[in-house]
């Protein structure tokens, strides 16, 4: 996980995205594009539609494209950390099975020589 954060952080085209996402994501980015949008209806443009539809198509382009950008990442992080967790469930579940087998061999010696019963054995397992 720390390569996933270390990766991201080296590369200027990621930061730059993660940055413009973050602010597009906000609420300062709605409340400018409110008021430029409103100021160039109202004062700068007589006739505002033509052109005010081609910056709002481009502006939807490449914010989408940002989101996407953001989603991959994300994506191959939770991955690296599922991979990760996943591994480390293994060695905790393989750990813990050996433990269970400790302990059951060390219950079997301690009861055969507390009760002294030849009857109880070791098993297959206990000679691991």
């Amino acid at each position: 996980m720390l390569e996933q954060i270390e990766a991201r952080q080296n590369h200027f085209e990621v930061r730059l995205a993660d940055s413009i996402t973050a602010f597009a994501g906000s609420m300062k980015f709605v409340y400018i594009h409110a008021i430029d949008f409103a100021v160039w209806m109202i004062f700068l443009e007589r006739d505002p539609w033509p052109k005010l539809t081609l910056v709002v198509s481009l502006e939807a382009i490449f914010l989408s494209t940002f989101v996407m950008i953001g989603q991959n990442r994300a994506a191959a992080f939770q991955q690296a950390k599922a991979n990760h967790d996943f591994v480390e469930q293994e060695q905790e579940l393989s750990t813990n099975t050996q433990l269970t087998r400790e302990t059951q061999k060390l219950i079997r010696e301690i009861h055969g020589r507390v009760v002294g019963d030849p009857a109880i054995k070791p098993t297959a397992d206990d000679r691991r």
